[in-house]
């Protein structure tokens, strides 16, 4: 029980420091290109639409930055 309870520790604090060093990470979506591809007739890749998801930029916000972002943009207007 020690042991996992150790693992998730090192795994959550692992996962916190991710998200401060790299705040963004690639799209799912387009996995970082920025748009979809797609193949033309003699299925060579294009480029195809730009992402609706990451707006073209290819990177989208990490969940735990998301997290904290939220949790100091309330903590300081709780303060102010």
């Amino acid at each position: 029980m020690l042991a996992a309870i150790a693992c998730l520790l090192i795994v959550t604090l692992c996962y916190a420091a991710l998200c401060a060093g790299s705040p963004f990470g690639r799209c799912r979506k387009c996995h970082g290109f920025g748009f979809a591809t797609t193949t033309d007739r003699k299925g060579r890749p294009r480029r195809g639409k730009d992402c609706r998801r990451c707006k073209a930029t290819g990177y989208r916000i990490r969940i735990g930055r998301h997290l904290y972002n939220l949790a100091a943009a309330l903590h300081r207007d709780g303060t102010n």
